[in-house]
């Protein structure tokens, strides 16, 4: 009863505006002045120094950094070139490559919520131009950046492993299947609305292989970064944690000696940028130390799995109960807050009931970051509509077959599990 109210006090601070980090604080923090809570107050402030004191968790500052680093390094213009060459000749080409670009983009920015933004700046007023309502393209901009949850170096899985205590490098590796088949599912969701409506190609005929062997050539380091980085984790030449050092490093070189488009000026620019982002979400991790305390010090997984395993025998049910409540939540609160506040409590109870932890998060990355993209407090709503000027009514409907799309693959994730486990199995 306690734990719930602690979890009801932090929901009720972020609706109300306070910031997520202090939301977060203060109901972990206030557990340890309840009158019948004999631990002293100063177990607060040891959970949150504790929470700080992890190797793993360097990895996110550091693809913080990569993301930021990446305009700046001339990666994203030689993208966006692969991608409209790659899928410019289909109906409804540009919204198409916008999807290619997606998932070249989802080995590099590791944030779904900054690949939405950047789409909709450089691609969104070309679509409208070109005859797409604006509802239409600020949701597969907005969906689009769905893709970035699943393939590595997704942020979200970075803090799921950490926050379970789940091999990130194998969370990486399982990301890639569901990721590829994220992107042809809504291809095809794209492909037959662009049908319906007259969506015409950007391109009068297929690329020749020597046109998208031209575009892959330029685009080659950008690429071919996220092959690197799963072979180098899988074969044990660096952490997760080392692979954000090696990313960082990476897009400085190809930026400065390579394209030769990094100044230094651009480059201090981007790390400003990150300093405001690493600041605001490592203020998130380390006040949720607190928190998770008082979660596990309460035996809430312990008894949510006892109730759960009672009442539901069947994982795979108790699955799709799961994913219910996290696309609810999904919905009214951000992927990242959902990821710190339920991790520690779901994994142990999905663990117990049979169910691989590196499955689970998976579906769960996939779930609370689509919920960033659905009325009514998506942030990647937000983010899209506004650079796009678009209603939200619009948005709202215009989103509604690539939702279905989207839940028609989680379903199928959640009954076949292969689908996610092979590839890691097979690996490592």
């Amino acid at each position: 009863m306690i734990s719930a109210l602690i979890l009801a006090a932090a929901l009720g601070l972020i609706i109300l505006g306070m910031p997520v980090a202090f939301a977060i604080g203060i109901a972990g923090s206030s557990y340890f002045l309840l009158p019948s809570v004999f631990l002293p107050e100063s177990t607060a402030v040891q959970r949150i120094v504790a929470a700080s004191q992890s190797f793993p968790l360097l990895a996110v500052p550091l693809f913080i950094l990569l993301g930021n680093l990446m305009n700046s390094a001339g990666i994203t213009p030689r993208l966006v070139a692969l991608a409209t060459t790659v899928a410019g000749w289909m109906r409804g080409g540009l919204a198409q490559s916008t999807l290619i670009l997606s998932a070249l983009m989802g080995g590099i920015s590791g944030s779904a919520v900054a690949d939405a933004a950047m789409q909709a700046r450089i691609l969104g007023n070309p679509m409208i131009q070109q005859g797409y309502s604006r509802g239409f393209t600020a949701a597969i901009l907005s969906v689009g950046g769905l893709i970035t949850a699943t393939l590595p170096p997704s942020l979200g899985l970075i803090l799921y492993g950490y926050l379970g205590e789940v091999s990130i490098g194998r969370l990486f590796i399982a990301g890639v299947v569901p990721g590829v088949l994220l992107t042809i599912v809504l291809m095809v969701t794209t492909w037959m609305v662009a049908v319906k409506r007259d969506y015409q190609p950007i391109n009068d005929r297929y690329p020749t292989l020597r046109e998208v062997g031209q575009e892959f050539c330029k685009s080659f380091w950008a690429v071919m970064f996220p092959v690197w980085l799963l072979v180098g984790i899988r074969f044990g030449y660096f952490t997760p944690s080392e692979a954000g050092a090696f990313a960082v490093a990476y897009a400085l070189i190809v930026g400065f000696f390579i394209h030769r488009q990094m100044t230094i000026a651009g480059c201090i620019d981007a790390m400003m940028k990150s300093i405001n982002d690493i600041g605001m979400i490592m203020l998130i991790i380390l006040f949720s130390g607190t928190f998770g305390y008082v979660i596990t010090f309460e035996r809430v997984p312990q008894s949510i799995a006892e109730v759960a395993l009672t009442t539901l025998s069947d994982p795979t049910v108790l699955l799709f109960v799961i994913a219910g409540f996290l696309l609810v939540l999904g919905m009214l609160v951000e992927a990242t807050v959902l990821v710190m506040l339920l991790t520690p409590i779901l994994v142990p109870v999905v663990t117990a009931a049979g169910v691989d932890p590196v499955h689970f998060g998976l579906v769960m990355m996939t779930l609370v970051t689509f919920g960033g993209m659905t009325p009514p407090f998506g942030v990647s709503m937000f983010a899209v509509c506004g650079i796009l000027n678009c209603s939200y009514k619009d948005y709202s409907i215009e989103l509604i077959p690539l939702a279905l799309a989207v839940l028609l693959l989680v379903a199928i994730m959640i009954l076949f599990p292969e689908i996610v486990l092979f590839l890691p199995n097979w690996l490592m």
